[in-house]
């Protein structure tokens, strides 16, 4: 697995016995991105897809809408004071033409494994205006029965080859309205997982991502509904509860939002008129 893990020496205690073993962790190392050589954001993220990693995020940042607006994106060699390169610090480099934004301390975004939005100046910053529109697609309307996003968690968790090994990364899937596997990808941050898929489908000219549904690993949180959103992605699911905001959010714009996706059961939280409801209960309280 290379820089994805490490090694580290633990004392186990297990029924009152206690020995000292090696265990396997995910890594966690910090990546800085540049915008045409400025700086303008550093993550914690598992090592690995980075150039995906840096995409993504741009396009979450409304940066960057197609792989033709990519001049290239490389390490940047001497990162250290000695002048070795660490594999920690990417310049995305945009195609001649393509607006460079205005980076400003208000946009510079420090992101942790944990928040992906923290700095952010006020709400309305981080409110980008989208470039992709929400489309089910060329095959019409999509319907998708419970029955198939019920299914998509264990085919999410099956395909998690890292996390067997660690147990500690979070993953984010990109499905079809069939219930086929497009892609997943893990990270330490759930948002970097996220950025991750987004990128790898940039760069492989496949934005926006129409009659596609984005399963995640976790909660569903507002930034999580903002990268479905800025990718052109109609539904996101998530095994976990939504925030308010994401709530809101999906209202707004139209996204398919679906939490507590766990085993049988779901909460529809918005968008419901792409999922097949049989019967609708009334209310309480």
């Amino acid at each position: 697995m290379g820089r994805v893990t490490a090694r580290r020496r633990v004392i186990r205690i297990r029924d009152g016995a206690v020995g000292a073993r090696p265990d396997t962790l995910v890594t966690e190392e910090p990546m800085e991105i540049r915008l045409n050589g400025k700086p303008l954001a550093v993550t914690m993220r598992t090592p690995g897809d980075d150039f995906a990693l840096a995409a993504g995020f741009l396009v979450s940042e409304g940066v960057l809408a197609g792989a033709d607006e990519i001049a290239n994106i490389v390490y940047c060699a001497g990162a250290t004071d000695d002048g070795s390169n660490t594999y920690n610090v990417v310049d995305v480099r945009l195609a001649p033409g393509v607006p460079v934004p205005d980076i400003t301390l208000e946009r510079n975004v420090y992101t942790t494994s944990s928040c992906g939005l923290c700095g952010k100046a006020s709400l309305d910053a981080v409110r980008t205006t989208a470039r992709h529109a929400l489309s089910d697609g060329p095959a019409g309307p999509m319907r998708l029965e419970p029955a198939l996003l019920a299914s998509l968690p264990d085919r999410l968790r099956e395909a998690q080859r890292v996390f067997d090994r660690t147990g500690g990364l979070h993953a984010a899937a990109l499905f079809t309205a069939d219930g086929e596997l497009l892609d997943v990808r893990e990270d330490v941050g759930r948002h970097n997982a996220v950025d991750k898929l987004v990128g790898r489908a940039l760069q492989q000219g496949m934005l926006p991502l129409a009659g596609s549904v984005l399963l995640v690993s976790g909660r569903a949180s507002f930034e999580l509904a903002q990268k479905a959103v800025m990718a052109g992605i109609p539904v996101l699911a998530a095994v976990s509860a939504p925030s308010s905001l994401a709530v809101d959010l999906a209202a707004e714009t139209g996204l398919t939002l679906v939490g507590f996706l766990r085993g049988a059961s779901m909460n529809v939280y918005a968008g419901e008129q792409r999922i097949v409801l049989e019967e609708t209960q009334p209310a309480v309280g």
